[in-house]
């Protein structure tokens, strides 16, 4: 009864991490699923694709120091596991993104989960707070929608396995960068590529989304301060404090 409790609600949470999708038209996954008859591949067997061009990345680390309630969060964000994943992000706290959003997601019943933000409508007052949770960050150069893959890195490999779930690429190594609590990582749809400006903090080790959802970085000082977010809580602000030298975005 215990387990099959726990299995129910981690299923449950997990459908909570999923963002309304962010592009029309997207009804399937942009690579195709292994099938499990497939030979299962070792970390050093597994072919990754090449990080892809024209998106933002992180080369090394960057420290970006959030403030919520008026408390310092201080997230260490690692760009060598998590290249496009990490550059996204430090790129949006650099344009200003993440100023005023409001975390619109906080699950803690009946164990502890997430508490999810990023939206950048949530900065507009009028915009209706069922839609939050629906929004990415929007390109002005370009006036679409910015998507990046899903990235994750089994550990011990040398490159990210990208646009897969371990479970769809049949990968069997945990990731370099697990959801223990204090993981920072990117919401997503149920499409793997979807990802745009929402993030979630983990509120308790969480290891059945490992392999599933892009982990690229972790809190360092304030998590006592993530763990008492209420839904509603803003953004005060959100700046690179060390390591924007290493943000590349040509």
């Amino acid at each position: 009864m215990v387990l099959g409790f726990r299995i129910r609600w981690a299923i449950g949470l997990v459908a909570a991490l999923f963002m309304v999708s962010c592009t029309a038209g997207s009804t399937e996954p942009s690579e195709s699923v292994t099938t499990p008859a497939e030979p299962v591949a070792s970390p050093e067997e597994l072919t990754v694709s090449p990080i892809p061009e024209g998106l933002a990345r992180l080369e090394g680390t960057a420290t970006v120091e959030l403030v919520v309630n008026g408390e310092r969060v201080v997230v260490e964000v690692d760009g060598t596991q998590a290249p496009i994943t990490a550059g996204n992000f430090v790129d949006l706290v650099e344009r200003g993104v993440y100023d005023g959003t409001v975390f619109h997601r906080v699950v803690r019943e009946p164990q502890p989960f997430v508490v999810q933000g990023g939206d950048p409508q949530s900065t507009d007052p009028s915009v209706p707070v069922q839609q939050l949770g629906t929004g990415g960050f929007v390109d002005p150069d370009t006036q679409e929608k910015r998507l990046i893959p899903l990235e994750i890195t089994p550990a011990g490999a040398e490159q990210p396995l990208y646009s897969q779930t371990f479970e769809a690429a049949g990968e069997t190594a945990k990731p370099a960068m697990p959801h223990t609590h204090g993981a920072v990582a990117m919401a997503r749809s149920q499409f793997p590529d979807s990802a745009s400006a929402q993030f979630y903090f983990a509120l308790a080790d969480l290891p059945f989304l490992d392999g599933s959802y892009a982990v690229f970085g972790y809190v360092t000082e304030g998590l006592d301060v993530v763990d008492a977010i209420q839904q509603g809580d803003v953004i005060e602000s959100a700046v690179v404090t060390q390591g924007l030298d290493g943000l590349v975005t040509e």
